[in-house]
């Protein structure tokens, strides 16, 4: 049979390309894609040419074993119903609505032990914010958020803005998230934040010592994620952080590099950066948590969190290039943006 697959091919460049497809053999199943969701951060790097050469795209994914190089395959968000077996794949497997870690296309075969059945309270776009919800979630177990704490959420893409909902379940004193556009800014305060301000806005941004001072004798947050995606945040999030806190950074720069002030507040305030990224489990943690555990947790918490919510624009795959653009040239405007097949 034939499939269509997309691929990115130069910076601001993709094709739609038809593809055979060799039938599910032993232990495999066809899945037909009916939704798949645009992670607008890692693949806008991909879309503008921003990855850096020669690393490997994720090897803990098959689908997403090879390296950073065009012409690429990418996308990790992927809902559709089976819709043929391999040999010895049993019978209950047929027509089921299964999540994949797999690229943009249109039909694809996988093993079943890499596919997880959706739980029936779950519509497929829901479904299709497993990973995100996943990587909100490893944020989170990263800082590690205490009783009462201060907290700082620099940027609210999807990522941060899941990630802010579930921060919002804890007993905080202040949840303060920082975004330039308006739309995002009101999507977080409608999922917890106490207030949500625009870095670029001097009289918004004077607010924030403000927001995080309380009664403690050193202004700041005792936790703050710079989730951007843009290096040159990282200052202003350092900048925001108080005595001994800690700033967990979830955004992949890629090749971006930019300054960083290392020698005042950072130095003196006995700040400590940490590197967040779901691919693995922090070592503190792996004897207690393992992938499938928090996976669990993220299918529970999804009808909770009610994710679809943040969804605003919808395209069929033959229109992809209009989603890229979009994402790229009006962020403003977008949300999670969706393709449909």
């Amino acid at each position: 049979m034939k499939r269509r697959s997309l691929l990115f091919t130069a910076p601001r460049q993709l094709v739609l390309a038809e593809e055979s497809l060799a039938p599910p053999g032993p232990g495999q199943v066809l899945v037909a894609t009916l939704v798949s969701a645009i992670s607008p951060g890692t693949e806008l790097l991909i879309y503008r040419g921003q990855f850096p050469r020669g690393l490997r795209v994720d090897a803990s994914i098959a689908a997403l074993s090879g390296d950073f190089a065009y012409p690429l395959k990418y996308g990790y968000a992927a809902v559709g119903r089976v819709e043929a077996l391999g040999p010895g794949v049993p019978r209950p497997w047929q027509g089921r609505l299964v999540f994949s870690f797999h690229p943009h296309e249109s039909h694809f075969v996988a093993d079943v032990a890499e596919l997880f059945p959706v739980p029936p309270e779950i519509t497929p776009e829901e479904a299709a914010f497993l990973p995100t919800l996943e990587t909100a979630a490893t944020l989170v177990l990263d800082g590690s958020p205490l009783l009462g704490e201060q907290v700082a959420v620099f940027g609210q893409g999807v990522v941060g803005l899941l990630t802010t909902a579930l921060l919002a379940l804890f007993p905080l004193s202040s949840l303060v998230t920082l975004d330039h556009h308006p739309r995002r800014r009101l999507a977080s305060e409608n999922l917890g934040a106490h207030a949500s301000l625009d870095p670029a806005d001097p009289h918004s941004l004077a607010r924030l010592p403000g927001l995080l001072q309380g009664d403690r004798p050193h202004a700041g947050a005792d936790l703050t994620f710079e989730l951007t995606g843009n290096p040159a945040a990282l200052d202003l999030a350092v900048a925001a952080t108080g005595y001994h806190g800690r700033v967990v950074v979830g955004s992949w720069y890629g090749d971006k590099t930019a300054p960083l002030n290392l020698g005042g507040r950072f130095h003196r305030g006995r700040l400590r950066l940490l590197s967040s990224q779901v691919s693995t489990i922090a070592p503190e943690l792996r004897g207690r948590f393992v992938k499938a555990r928090i996976l669990a947790w993220v299918w529970e918490m999804l009808p909770e969190i009610s994710p679809a919510r943040l969804i605003t624009h919808r395209f069929p795959l033959r229109e992809a290039d209009r989603a890229y653009a979009l994402l790229d040239r009006e962020p403003q405007e977008a949300i999670q943006v969706l393709l449909t097949y």
